[in-house]
């Protein structure tokens, strides 16, 4: 069974891609190209991720004994394009804690 740890950061990739997907593809079909269809699908599958993540995040913290700090600034990752992948890498890189 994989770490909860390793859930919250495939997660955060996947809420990260979604995020720039929303951003990048789907807000301009729906704006330029008349295709609101690519929201919904699209801010659909963000939203759940995002609130995955959330969670996750909570769950790694309070298994990880992390100070609520490190909870904060994972949450704020979520709301910046690549604020996500940032994270990621400080915690695959060990600077994280």
């Amino acid at each position: 069974m994989k770490s909860s740890l390793t859930l919250f950061r495939k997660v955060g990739i996947a809420e990260g891609i979604s995020l720039l997907v929303l951003l990048l593809i789907a807000m301009p079909l729906k704006y330029f190209a008349g295709i609101p269809e690519a929201v919904k699908f699209t801010g659909w599958v963000h939203g759940l991720l995002f609130i995955a993540y959330c969670w996750l995040a909570y769950v790694v913290k309070e298994e990880k004994q992390w100070p609520f700090q490190m909870l904060i600034w994972a949450f704020l990752a979520a709301f910046f394009p690549f604020g996500t992948f940032l994270l990621d890498k400080k915690i695959k890189s060990g600077q994280w804690i």
